[in-house]
C-alpha cells in the first residue's frame, strides 16, 4: 500500500450546489450498466474506497480507477449505512425496472383487471424503492412497512380504478393519463409512510463539519416533500408525453398492423425517458440538505444556540432519494 496525499475519495467531483454539478454526479451513478457489475467488483470497489478514505491504496492505483470505484460504491451501499443496497432498490435500476413498468402500464390502461395488476406491480415495485433509499439513521418496523405498502397500494388502485371507470365515456387520449394520476398519487402517500419514523422522531442533523446537533422533524418534512416532487417529475415525462405520442402513432396504418409490438415499443420508449429523467429527478434538490437554524422547532434551535452560540447558522442533512 501506499498512502495518498491531498486526494478525498469524498470530495465530490462536480460541485453540488448547482443542478449542473449534481446532474453530471447522478449521471454518473444511476448508470444503469452499473446494475450488471459481479458483486465481487463491488466488494473490491467497496474495499478500495474504504481503503482510500484511511489514506492507502495498492500501488500503480491510478485516480481514474478511484473515481470509477467510488462510482460503483456510489451506486450499490446506501450513504448512511454503507451497507450494500438490494438490486431492485438501487437508482440505477430505475431505468431497465422502470421502463417495463411504466411501458405496460401506459399499454394495458383499458382493463379495470390489467390497471389493477400493473399499478400492484409499479406500487410494490416503488415501496422498495423507497424503503432502499430512506434515510437508513431511522429505523422502521414489519409493521410499519406493511401498513405504507398497503396504504400506497390501495391509493393507487383506488385512484386508477376510480378514474378508468370515470373516464369511460372521455377522449381516449384522457384515460392514457389515468395511470400517471395513480403513480403521482400513490407517491404523495407510499414515501411519507414508508419514512414515517422520520416525520415521528425526526432525522439527524449536523453542522458543516457533520458534527451531529440532533433531531429535526422539520428536516424531515422537508426531504421528504423533495423526494415526492423528484419522483412525481421522473414519471412525468415519459407517463404525459408518451400516451400523446402512442395516441398519434397507433392511427398509422403500418402501426395498426403490428399491434403486438405496441407494448414492447412502449417499454422501450418509456426507458429513453427514463434514461434521461431518472439523474434530472434527482438532481432538482442537493442531496445533502440544508436548513437554517431559525426554521428549526424552538427546542431543538434553543439547544443548538445553548452549545454552539451563533456559529451554526445552518444544519445539514441527507434527504434521501
Amino acid at each position: 500500500m501506499i498512502r495518498l496525499t491531498n486526494f478525498s475519495i469524498d470530495a465530490p467531483r462536480w460541485d453540488q450546489n448547482t443542478f449542473v454539478g449534481r446532474l453530471k454526479h447522478f449521471f454518473n451513478i444511476t448508470d444503469p450498466r452499473t446494475v450488471l457489475v459481479s458483486e465481487h467488483e463491488l466488494d473490491r470497489a467497496k474495499a478500495l474506497v474504504e481503503s482510500c478514505r484511511a489514506g492507502l491504496v495498492p500501488p500503480g492505483t491510478s485516480q481514474e480507477q478511484l473515481f470509477y470505484a467510488k462510482k460503483l460504491y456510489d451506486s450499490a451501499f446506501h450513504p448512511d449505512s454503507g451497507e450494500k443496497m438490494n438490486l431492485i432498490g438501487r437508482m440505477s435500476f430505475q431505468v431497465p425496472g422502470g421502463m417495463a413498468i411504466t411501458g405496460f402500464m401506459l399499454q394495458f390502461y383499458r382493463s379495470v383487471p390489467a390497471v389493477v395488476f400493473w399499478q400492484w406491480v409499479n406500487q410494490s415495485f416503488n415501496a422498495l424503492v423507497n424503503y432502499t433509499n430512506r434515510n437508513a439513521a431511522c429505523p422502521i418496523s414489519l409493521t410499519q412497512i406493511g401498513v405504507a405498502y398497503v396504504s400506497a397500494t390501495s391509493t393507487a388502485l383506488v385512484t386508477a380504478v376510480g378514474l378508468n371507470l370515470y373516464t369511460k365515456r372521455a377522449p381516449p387520449l384522457v384515460a392514457r393519463w389515468v395511470p400517471f394520476a395513480a403513480v403521482a398519487a400513490a407517491n404523495c402517500v407510499n414515501i411519507p409512510m414508508m419514512r414515517q419514523q422520520e416525520l415521528i422522531n425526526g432525522i439527524m442533523v449536523t453542522d458543516e463539519k457533520d458534527r451531529e446537533l440532533g433531531y429535526s422533524r422539520v428536516a424531515a418534512a422537508k426531504g421528504i416533500t423533495q423526494v415526492v416532487v423528484s419522483r412525481i417529475v421522473m414519471a412525468a415525462p415519459g407517463m404525459v408525453l408518451l400516451p400523446i405520442l402512442m395516441e398519434r402513432l397507433e392511427k398509422l396504418s403500418f402501426m395498426k398492423r403490428i399491434q403486438v409490438l405496441h407494448a414492447p415499443l412502449q417499454v422501450m420508449l418509456a426507458g429513453g425517458f427514463l434514461l434521461f429523467m431518472v439523474p434530472v429527478a434527482c438532481s432538482l434538490f442537493p442531496q445533502r440538505c440544508s436548513l437554517a437554524l431559525s426554521s428549526l422547532e424552538p427546542e431543538l434551535r434553543a439547544c443548538i444556540q445553548a452549545t454552539h452560540g451563533d456559529c451554526v447558522p445552518y444544519v445539514y442533512f441527507n434527504k434521501g432519494l
